[in-house]
């Protein structure tokens, strides 16, 4: 079992950063490949990012490429997502995912994840 809590997000000006954090519970936490996805209102939910177990591979929505960047502290338990440069249409709730395969977060738009965490609230105004 795996719970996610995210963090970080708040409010911020277009053309400003922030970093969101996830912290997962659980010993096997350096096995899952861990993701990042949005919801903006009235929109379909989205993939952001994603990182290996290892942290070797990361992969990234076009949108957000050269922009945002996913990392992780296997030793802290902890996913990042540094965004800079943030644009309006970044507004969202963005929810930490966690699964065994990285697939689902990259080819299967995120159906049939493990866990998801509750999510935190990105707003960027213009």
């Amino acid at each position: 079992q795996v719970q996610l809590v995210e963090s970080g997000g708040g409010l911020v000006q277009a053309g400003g950063s922030l970093r969101l954090s996830c912290a997962a519970s659980g010993r096997t936490f350096s096995s899952y490949a861990m993701g990042w996805f949005r919801q903006a209102s009235g929109k379909e939910r989205e993939f952001v990012a994603a990182i290996s177990w290892s942290g070797g591979r990361t992969y990234y929505a076009d949108s957000v490429k050269g922009r945002f960047t996913i990392s992780r502290d296997n030793a802290k338990n902890t996913v990042y997502l540094q965004m800079i440069s943030l644009k309006p249409e970044d507004t969202a709730v963005y929810y930490c995912v966690a699964d065994l395969n990285i697939a689902k977060m990259t080819t299967f738009r995120g159906r049939g994840i493990d866990y998801w965490g509750k999510g935190t609230l990105v707003t960027v105004s213009s």
